[in-house]
């Protein structure tokens, strides 16, 4: 088995950009620990606006930073359903994420795909995102961040308004994901409305192996195993499409994606009560 070694850099490439929507990912479902499912609808929403954006002619950071804006919104909106109205994690963004499907199409001007110039040179800016994130986790928000997601309990008694702390993760969150939807449509030049299909299992498999060939326990460090993460699960689908004996194909995607997180997991639970 052979892998071209231009391959294994646009796999190294492409997890760098999803290795965004992985910190996303992590900032929810752990530092937070709100299950949230807007993912799917905000990645597309990122990928919409920079498609149309580029496609008028706008410098490709400026539609970057719309998409991370438009995304803070849709966390925002997914926060607000569950902090001010009541409504579980998981229902919100359901709801936000299926509204997103309308409103993506409407931003791309009711067609399903739009195509354009694409933008590669933009994908490294995921790099100092990642360290200032890594820093913020490490300051006193981050911790009262984190805290959130540790305990609500232990959060409260220490003054930390946890419903505010909720909907900056959320907004924060899906200003990555959407980020790293922006960037993916910029980098292959195309943006289809349901792309979106898959992003948060790809994601929360980034995060896992990630905290498993990088076992960090502080919070800063966490940030950058989900981007280490996100790059070796891209190159082990690579692999894994490139192996003749087992005779894998492009479709089986999701089968691979599914048996690495079992896998990994698998070999968490063991190290835990070996």
């Amino acid at each position: 088995m052979i892998i071209p070694l231009q391959e294994l850099i646009t796999s190294a490439e492409i997890g760098l950009i999803f290795g965004s929507v992985a910190i996303g990912i992590y900032l929810t479902f752990r530092a937070i620990n709100f299950a949230d499912l807007t993912c799917d609808g905000s990645f597309v929403l990122g990928a919409a606006v920079a498609a149309v954006l580029a496609r008028n002619g706008f410098d490709p950071y400026l539609a970057l930073f719309c998409s991370a804006l438009l995304g803070s919104f849709a966390g925002l909106i997914t926060g607000v359903l569950n902090v001010k109205f009541g409504i579980s994690d998981l229902l919100s963004g359901i709801i936000v994420a299926f509204v997103l499907y309308s409103v993506n199409l409407r931003i791309m001007g009711s067609a399903p795909n739009v195509t354009f110039e694409e933008y590669r040179n933009t994908l490294f800016v995921v790099a100092p995102l990642a360290l200032g994130l890594a820093f913020l986790l490490a300051s006193g928000f981050g911790l009262k961040l984190r805290a959130v997601g540790y305990s609500q309990q232990f959060a409260i008694t220490f003054g930390t308004n946890v419903g505010l702390m909720t909907i900056v993760g959320l907004m924060l969150s899906n200003a990555m994901i959407s980020l790293g939807g922006g960037l993916f449509s910029q980098y292959q030049g195309f943006c289809d409305v349901s792309q979106g299909v898959g992003t948060l299992v790809a994601g929360l498999a980034s995060v896992i192996i990630g905290e498993k060939v990088l076992p960090f326990k502080k919070a800063p460090y966490l940030i950058i195993s989900c981007v280490i993460g996100s790059i070796l699960y891209r190159i082990f689908i690579s692999i894994a499409l490139h192996s003749s004996l087992l005779g894998i194909k492009t479709q089986d995607l999701n089968l691979i994606t599914g048996l690495i997180i079992v896998l990994v997991m698998l070999t968490r639970r063991k190290a835990r009560y070996a």
